[in-house]
């Protein structure tokens, strides 16, 4: 599929959580990668790249809603669009 729609400029900060007010649906529609410290990581729930942050799930470890629980790591943040 040849995707020829411009994609929207990716926001300082992204959840992929639909109860996050960062969530943005559209965005959600394209493939979007993170490289976090010069490596690309594809388990990221939330960005900032002005902060210098990323959330990701621990484990299999929930919180008490039942909603996995996630550890905030500091570090270089870069959001791109993958090809594809």
């Amino acid at each position: 599929m040849n995707d020829t729609s411009p994609r929207p400029p990716l926001p300082d900060r992204l959840a992929t959580d639909p109860r996050s007010p960062h969530h943005v649906p559209a965005l959600m529609e394209h493939p979007i990668g993170i490289r976090f410290n010069g490596r690309e990581r594809n388990d990221v729930d939330e960005y900032c790249i002005s902060e210098g942050w990323i959330k990701v799930a621990a484990a299999r470890t929930l919180d008490r809603k039942g909603r996995p629980l996630t550890i905030l790591l500091k570090g270089q943040v870069e959001a791109f669009y993958r090809e594809g």
